[in-house]
């Protein structure tokens, strides 16, 4: 009679915190985007990934140099390199005065930007293709999360920023996780780009939304319904990049 009128304890509250989330993605993710689905943030990712690409820029800009980063883009450049010479030292200087900037400011907002992006078109497509009923904020979140490989290669960067010869640093191939890094620079563009698509760290992060994504939507969505959505999705970007290397170069 007595174990009739007990009460069920109600749960204790969840002690997962943001900064164990961003460890515990990439250690244990599915239980990490359980805890993400019950109560879902999202800022401390953004910020980090944020952070770590204007660190990454900064350290390159110290030890590296402007001048030899646009001089090896203007090297690459078939157009910049039929111009004369003193418009050639025009065209470097102005990239000097407003290029650092500019990527600054791109290292800084990016993040948050393709955040939404990415975030709003999985929503729609998980919600009207499969019925789900995640949320914005959910979705949000998830995407986030499922970045923080990005501390990984980040710190691998900051390791080869002060390991490497400066004179040998590419930063668009800072850790060579993608097959674009081991192609000459005379290769054709679209197979360059082509190249840089096919990233570890991609790839992993593809995994950890498809996990993501699955565990939000446990009874709509499962994982190889989610990573195969995801999937075309990356595919159908790497179609336009190759597709506007080849039309452009």
């Amino acid at each position: 009679m007595a174990s009739a009128t007990l009460q069920q304890a109600p749960e204790a509250p969840e002690k997962v915190n943001s900064f164990g989330r961003v460890f515990g993605v990439l250690f244990s993710p599915k239980a990490t985007f359980e805890s993400i689905a019950r109560r879902p943030t999202w800022f401390l990712p953004l910020l980090i990934v944020s952070l770590i690409s204007l660190g990454i820029i900064g350290l390159f800009g110290h030890r590296v140099g402007w001048r030899a980063f646009f001089e090896k883009q203007m090297a690459s450049s078939s157009r910049v390199q039929q111009m004369p010479a003193d418009q050639q030292e025009r065209t470097l200087q102005m990239q000097l005065k407003y290029g650092p900037p500019y990527i600054y400011a791109i290292g800084a907002i990016s993040p948050a930007i393709a955040g939404v992006v990415i975030a709003a078109v999985f929503l729609g497509v998980f919600n009207l293709v499969f019925g789900t009923k995640l949320n914005f904020k959910t979705s949000l979140a998830i995407v986030a999360y499922s970045w923080m490989p990005g501390l990984v290669s980040g710190l691998l960067g900051v390791l080869i920023l002060f390991l490497k010869d400066p004179s040998t640093v590419d930063l668009q191939n800072l850790i060579a996780s993608n097959v674009g890094a081991f192609l000459s620079s005379d290769s054709p563009k679209w197979l360059i780009a082509l190249g840089t698509s096919l990233d570890i760290f991609t790839f992993w992060i593809m995994l950890l939304m498809a996990i993501g994504y699955s565990v939000a939507a446990p009874k709509k969505l499962s994982f190889a319904k989610a990573f195969i959505s995801i999937f075309v999705a990356w595919f159908l970007v790497v179609l336009v990049r190759v597709g506007a290397a080849a039309a452009f170069s």
